[in-house]
């Protein structure tokens, strides 16, 4: 089994996200394990971060001013993996950093760093020759964007060649800034999981224990990114024992769901 499939397989999982170079990264990153998470989201930073809300767009604006740069990710992602050899781990950002050396370039290093997966804002599907099949030839699960507005006829092609999970996006705008109405999220998870059986991860507006346990109830995975940002924000290097907590209190509401 991968460690996509071992993570799912456990029931409803908990996906992280912080921001790669914000703050203490290694302790954040390894907070995030501690409290729980069964997949953890790593950001790479990037000047024009659009489908993201304030929270995340200033993480970024953060960990660029510190520098960061796309190999010092590779080298968060390798040592995480080293320390956490059974989470899985997932780049997730937009096409520029990605495909900028070439696509064949960035899967491989992705495999080296032991990366499980990708996330591509901004390649479409109708794009996936730009960086779908570098990744897949190394072994690296793309993971899609399923939206509101993604309907029966372009859903197959949002399907081709995806792997690890599909990620809900349960509101059409921004992270962080909105939520869903759970009656929306049950219909659009009920609609996607009859077309794939990759497992179906919610997010972007996920806060709360409590909206996380709703969503857990109907759907393979929840995904919490922009609370746990602000929490880096808010303590900067000192954000580990804060993250532990909020994750461990996800964590526990969505792993007793059901």
């Amino acid at each position: 089994m991968t460690r996509f499939e071992t993570a799912f397989a456990k029931g409803p999982a908990l996906v992280t996200f912080i921001t790669g170079g914000d703050g203490d990264t290694a302790a954040n990153l390894d907070a995030l394990v501690e409290g729980g998470a069964d997949v953890i989201e790593l950001g790479m930073p990037f000047t024009d971060p659009m489908a993201d809300g304030n929270a995340i767009q200033e993480a970024n604006i953060r960990a660029l001013a510190k520098g960061t740069k796309t190999a010092d990710i590779f080298a968060i992602a390798a040592a995480f993996r080293a320390r956490h050899p059974q989470v899985p781990l997932v780049l997730m950002g937009y096409a520029n950093p990605m495909i900028v050396r070439g696509p064949e370039w960035f899967a491989a290093e992705c495999a080296k760093a032991g990366v499980d997966g990708v996330i591509c804002v901004d390649i479409p599907p109708e794009e996936d020759a730009e960086l779908g099949p570098a990744l897949r030839a190394e072994g690296i699960s793309l993971i899609r964007l399923a939206t509101p507005t993604t309907d029966a006829a372009r859903l197959p092609a949002v399907l081709e060649g995806s792997s690890g999970f599909l990620y809900y996006v349960s509101v059409a705008g921004i992270t962080g800034t909105q939520s869903a109405a759970q009656t929306s999220i049950e219909d659009a998870v009920t609609r996607l999981k009859a077309a794939s059986d990759i497992p179906v991860a919610v997010g972007f507006g996920v806060r709360t224990p409590d909206q996380a346990r709703a969503i857990a109830q109907v759907a393979d995975g929840v995904v919490v990114g922009s609370a746990l940002v602000d929490l880096v924000k808010q303590h900067g290097d000192a954000a580990a024992a804060p993250l532990r907590e909020l994750t461990s209190a996800l964590a526990e509401a969505i792993h007793t769901a059901r």
